[in-house]
Protein backbone atom coordinates (compact mmCIF):
# COMPACT_ATOMS: atom_id res chain seq x y z
CA UNK A 1 0.00 0.00 0.00
CA UNK A 2 1.55 3.32 -1.05
CA UNK A 3 1.74 6.22 1.37
CA UNK A 4 -1.02 8.29 -0.32
CA UNK A 5 -3.57 5.48 -0.11
CA UNK A 6 -2.57 4.79 3.50
CA UNK A 7 -3.09 8.44 4.47
CA UNK A 8 -6.57 8.46 2.90
CA UNK A 9 -7.43 5.24 4.73
CA UNK A 10 -6.36 6.69 8.07
CA UNK A 11 -8.27 9.90 7.35
CA UNK A 12 -11.57 8.12 6.64
CA UNK A 13 -11.02 5.77 9.59
CA UNK A 14 -10.63 8.75 11.94
CA UNK A 15 -13.81 10.33 10.56
CA UNK A 16 -15.77 7.14 11.26
CA UNK A 17 -14.39 6.89 14.82
CA UNK A 18 -15.25 10.53 15.49
CA UNK A 19 -18.78 10.07 14.18
CA UNK A 20 -19.25 6.95 16.31
CA UNK A 21 -18.09 8.75 19.45
CA UNK A 22 -20.49 11.61 18.74
CA UNK A 23 -23.41 9.20 18.25
CA UNK A 24 -22.62 7.42 21.53
CA UNK A 25 -22.38 10.77 23.31
CA UNK A 26 -25.71 11.87 21.94
CA UNK A 27 -27.23 8.56 22.98
CA UNK A 28 -26.04 8.97 26.57
CA UNK A 29 -27.24 12.58 26.59
CA UNK A 30 -30.66 11.52 25.33
CA UNK A 31 -30.92 8.73 27.91
CA UNK A 32 -29.85 11.14 30.64
CA UNK A 33 -32.56 13.60 29.68
CA UNK A 34 -35.19 10.85 29.65
CA UNK A 35 -34.14 9.69 33.12
CA UNK A 36 -34.25 13.21 34.48
CA UNK A 37 -37.68 13.74 32.96
CA UNK A 38 -38.99 10.63 34.76
CA UNK A 39 -37.52 11.40 38.18
CA UNK A 40 -40.03 12.35 40.87
CA UNK A 41 -38.61 15.03 43.17
CA UNK A 42 -38.40 14.35 46.89
CA UNK A 43 -40.66 16.76 48.74
CA UNK A 44 -40.88 17.53 52.44
CA UNK A 45 -44.21 17.40 54.25
CA UNK A 46 -44.66 18.19 57.95
CA UNK A 47 -47.67 17.17 60.01
CA UNK A 48 -48.25 19.42 63.01
CA UNK A 49 -50.50 17.95 65.73
CA UNK A 50 -52.43 20.40 67.89
CA UNK A 51 -54.91 19.69 70.68
CA UNK A 52 -58.01 21.50 71.86
CA UNK A 53 -60.92 21.18 74.23
CA UNK A 54 -63.62 22.41 71.89
CA UNK A 55 -62.19 25.83 70.96
CA UNK A 56 -59.70 26.06 73.83
CA UNK A 57 -56.07 25.11 73.02
CA UNK A 58 -54.59 22.33 75.15
CA UNK A 59 -50.82 22.14 75.61
CA UNK A 60 -48.37 20.47 77.96
CA UNK A 61 -48.89 23.32 80.43
CA UNK A 62 -52.62 22.49 80.56
CA UNK A 63 -52.01 19.08 82.17
CA UNK A 64 -52.76 17.99 85.76
CA UNK A 65 -55.34 20.71 86.38
CA UNK A 66 -59.04 19.99 86.96
CA UNK A 67 -60.32 22.48 84.38
CA UNK A 68 -62.23 20.63 81.64
CA UNK A 69 -65.92 19.70 81.75
CA UNK A 70 -67.14 16.93 79.47
CA UNK A 71 -70.56 16.66 77.82
CA UNK A 72 -71.82 14.58 80.76
CA UNK A 73 -70.99 17.43 83.17
CA UNK A 74 -67.94 15.84 84.83
CA UNK A 75 -65.02 18.05 85.78
CA UNK A 76 -61.75 16.40 84.78
CA UNK A 77 -58.02 16.83 84.23
CA UNK A 78 -55.65 15.43 81.62
CA UNK A 79 -52.50 13.82 82.98
CA UNK A 80 -51.27 11.87 79.96
CA UNK A 81 -52.23 11.85 76.29
CA UNK A 82 -50.33 9.95 73.63
CA UNK A 83 -51.46 8.11 70.52
CA UNK A 84 -50.26 6.60 67.24
CA UNK A 85 -50.98 7.77 63.74
CA UNK A 86 -49.83 5.57 60.84
CA UNK A 87 -50.47 4.73 57.20
CA UNK A 88 -50.54 8.29 55.84
CA UNK A 89 -51.98 8.11 52.33
CA UNK A 90 -52.11 10.63 49.47
CA UNK A 91 -54.63 9.95 46.66
CA UNK A 92 -54.80 12.19 43.60
CA UNK A 93 -57.67 12.88 41.18
CA UNK A 94 -56.54 9.99 38.94
CA UNK A 95 -56.98 7.69 41.97
CA UNK A 96 -53.23 7.11 42.19
CA UNK A 97 -52.39 6.38 45.81
CA UNK A 98 -49.11 6.96 47.66
CA UNK A 99 -48.81 5.26 51.06
CA UNK A 100 -46.21 6.22 53.67
CA UNK A 101 -45.43 2.98 55.49
CA UNK A 102 -44.46 4.59 58.78
CA UNK A 103 -45.96 5.71 62.08
CA UNK A 104 -45.62 8.50 64.62
CA UNK A 105 -46.20 8.46 68.36
CA UNK A 106 -47.76 11.80 69.32
CA UNK A 107 -47.05 12.49 72.99
CA UNK A 108 -48.59 15.66 74.40
CA UNK A 109 -47.33 14.75 77.87
CA UNK A 110 -43.65 15.03 76.97
CA UNK A 111 -44.06 17.32 73.94
CA UNK A 112 -42.72 14.66 71.59
CA UNK A 113 -43.97 13.80 68.12
CA UNK A 114 -46.08 16.95 67.87
CA UNK A 115 -44.29 17.71 64.62
CA UNK A 116 -43.70 14.84 62.20
CA UNK A 117 -41.74 15.48 59.00
CA UNK A 118 -41.64 13.00 56.14
CA UNK A 119 -39.53 13.01 52.99
CA UNK A 120 -41.45 11.35 50.18
CA UNK A 121 -41.14 10.99 46.43
CA UNK A 122 -44.57 12.05 45.20
CA UNK A 123 -45.39 14.69 42.58
CA UNK A 124 -46.54 18.09 43.73
CA UNK A 125 -50.29 17.85 43.24
CA UNK A 126 -53.69 18.08 44.92
CA UNK A 127 -54.46 15.03 47.05
CA UNK A 128 -57.06 13.55 49.32
CA UNK A 129 -55.03 12.98 52.52
CA UNK A 130 -55.83 10.38 55.15
CA UNK A 131 -54.17 8.47 57.98
CA UNK A 132 -54.91 5.62 60.35
CA UNK A 133 -55.57 6.23 64.03
CA UNK A 134 -53.66 3.43 65.73
CA UNK A 135 -52.22 0.52 63.76
CA UNK A 136 -54.02 -1.78 61.35
CA UNK A 137 -53.99 -5.50 62.18
CA UNK A 138 -50.95 -6.29 60.04
CA UNK A 139 -48.87 -3.46 61.49
CA UNK A 140 -50.11 -4.22 65.00
CA UNK A 141 -48.58 -7.69 64.79
CA UNK A 142 -45.07 -6.30 64.24
CA UNK A 143 -42.43 -5.73 66.93
CA UNK A 144 -41.45 -2.08 67.46
CA UNK A 145 -38.46 -1.49 69.69
CA UNK A 146 -39.22 2.19 70.20
CA UNK A 147 -42.84 1.53 71.22
CA UNK A 148 -41.66 -1.26 73.52
CA UNK A 149 -39.32 1.19 75.26
CA UNK A 150 -42.28 3.56 75.74
CA UNK A 151 -44.32 0.78 77.44
CA UNK A 152 -46.93 1.09 74.71
CA UNK A 153 -47.46 -2.69 74.51
CA UNK A 154 -50.75 -4.46 75.18
CA UNK A 155 -50.47 -7.65 77.28
CA UNK A 156 -50.86 -10.87 75.28
CA UNK A 157 -53.87 -11.91 77.36
CA UNK A 158 -55.64 -8.78 76.10
CA UNK A 159 -54.82 -9.48 72.48
CA UNK A 160 -51.22 -8.27 72.27
CA UNK A 161 -49.97 -5.64 69.89
CA UNK A 162 -49.92 -2.00 70.92
CA UNK A 163 -52.12 0.72 72.31
CA UNK A 164 -53.71 3.09 69.85
CA UNK A 165 -54.02 5.71 72.59
CA UNK A 166 -53.32 6.22 76.28
CA UNK A 167 -55.42 9.01 77.74
CA UNK A 168 -55.30 9.30 81.54
CA UNK A 169 -56.53 11.82 84.07
CA UNK A 170 -58.74 12.44 87.05
CA UNK A 171 -62.38 13.45 87.43
CA UNK A 172 -64.80 14.41 90.19
CA UNK A 173 -67.18 11.50 90.67
CA UNK A 174 -70.77 11.47 91.95
CA UNK A 175 -69.45 11.34 95.52
CA UNK A 176 -67.60 14.62 94.89
CA UNK A 177 -64.33 12.72 95.17
CA UNK A 178 -61.32 12.87 92.84
CA UNK A 179 -60.99 9.61 90.94
CA UNK A 180 -58.62 8.41 88.22
CA UNK A 181 -59.60 7.32 84.71
CA UNK A 182 -57.70 5.43 82.01
CA UNK A 183 -59.31 6.01 78.62
CA UNK A 184 -57.14 3.57 76.65
CA UNK A 185 -57.85 2.57 73.04
CA UNK A 186 -56.68 -0.84 71.79
CA UNK A 187 -57.91 -3.58 69.47
CA UNK A 188 -61.28 -4.75 70.82
CA UNK A 189 -60.91 -8.24 72.26
CA UNK A 190 -63.31 -10.85 73.64
CA UNK A 191 -62.38 -13.97 75.62
CA UNK A 192 -59.38 -12.33 77.23
CA UNK A 193 -56.77 -14.97 77.92
CA UNK A 194 -54.78 -17.41 75.81
CA UNK A 195 -57.21 -17.39 72.87
CA UNK A 196 -58.64 -13.87 72.48
CA UNK A 197 -60.94 -13.00 69.58
CA UNK A 198 -61.67 -9.60 68.06
CA UNK A 199 -65.35 -8.70 67.47
CA UNK A 200 -64.43 -5.83 65.11
CA UNK A 201 -61.55 -3.59 64.09
CA UNK A 202 -61.18 -0.49 66.26
CA UNK A 203 -58.41 1.34 64.40
CA UNK A 204 -59.97 3.81 61.99
CA UNK A 205 -59.20 6.00 59.01
CA UNK A 206 -59.17 9.78 59.38
CA UNK A 207 -59.88 11.69 56.14
CA UNK A 208 -58.46 15.20 56.27
CA UNK A 209 -59.93 16.27 52.93
CA UNK A 210 -58.31 17.69 49.81
CA UNK A 211 -54.92 19.37 50.17
CA UNK A 212 -52.59 20.86 47.57
CA UNK A 213 -49.14 19.47 48.40
CA UNK A 214 -46.03 21.40 47.44
CA UNK A 215 -42.48 21.09 48.72
CA UNK A 216 -42.23 22.11 52.38
CA UNK A 217 -45.97 21.87 53.04
CA UNK A 218 -47.09 21.92 56.68
CA UNK A 219 -50.43 20.29 57.51
CA UNK A 220 -52.06 20.94 60.88
CA UNK A 221 -54.02 18.01 62.34
CA UNK A 222 -56.34 19.11 65.14
CA UNK A 223 -57.62 16.82 67.91
CA UNK A 224 -60.72 17.97 69.81
CA UNK A 225 -60.20 16.01 73.03
CA UNK A 226 -63.74 16.78 74.21
CA UNK A 227 -65.15 14.69 71.36
CA UNK A 228 -63.82 11.47 72.93
CA UNK A 229 -66.61 11.89 75.52
CA UNK A 230 -69.36 13.28 73.33
CA UNK A 231 -70.60 11.74 70.10
CA UNK A 232 -72.34 9.38 69.44
CA UNK A 233 -71.85 7.95 72.94
CA UNK A 234 -72.33 10.35 75.83
CA UNK A 235 -69.51 9.14 78.05
CA UNK A 236 -70.21 8.65 81.77
CA UNK A 237 -66.87 8.50 83.59
CA UNK A 238 -68.62 7.16 86.68
CA UNK A 239 -69.48 4.05 84.67
CA UNK A 240 -66.54 3.82 82.27
CA UNK A 241 -63.35 4.99 83.93
CA UNK A 242 -60.93 2.08 84.30
CA UNK A 243 -60.53 -1.51 83.08
CA UNK A 244 -61.63 -0.45 79.59
CA UNK A 245 -58.97 -2.50 77.78
CA UNK A 246 -60.58 -5.93 78.37
CA UNK A 247 -64.05 -4.42 77.73
CA UNK A 248 -64.73 -4.90 74.01
CA UNK A 249 -68.01 -2.95 74.22
CA UNK A 250 -66.16 0.04 75.67
CA UNK A 251 -63.48 -0.24 72.97
CA UNK A 252 -66.14 -0.13 70.26
CA UNK A 253 -67.66 2.95 71.92
CA UNK A 254 -64.23 4.63 71.90
CA UNK A 255 -63.89 3.73 68.21
CA UNK A 256 -67.29 5.28 67.48
CA UNK A 257 -66.54 8.48 69.40
CA UNK A 258 -63.17 8.82 67.69
CA UNK A 259 -64.75 9.41 64.29
CA UNK A 260 -65.34 13.10 65.06
CA UNK A 261 -62.17 13.82 67.03
CA UNK A 262 -59.75 14.85 64.25
CA UNK A 263 -60.01 17.66 61.72
CA UNK A 264 -57.82 19.58 59.31
CA UNK A 265 -56.33 22.81 60.57
CA UNK A 266 -54.12 25.28 58.69
CA UNK A 267 -52.11 24.27 55.64
CA UNK A 268 -49.00 26.39 55.04
CA UNK A 269 -46.43 26.28 52.23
Amino acid sequence: MNSTIFKHYVYFFNIKITALVLLIGLGFSSCSEDLDDNLTPTIQITFKFTHHWDNEPVTNSSLNILQFTNANGELLSIERLRYIISGIRFTNSANESFLLDSYNLVDLTSNKGLSYTVQTEIPEDTYSVSFTFGLNNEDNSENYVDLNSESFNVPDMMGGGYHYMQFDGKFINTNSEEQGFNYHAIRAVDNAGTDPTSPQDTFFTVNLGTITVLNRTEIEVKMNIAEWFTNPNLWDLNEFNQMLMPNSAAQIMIYENGQSVFSLGEVTQ
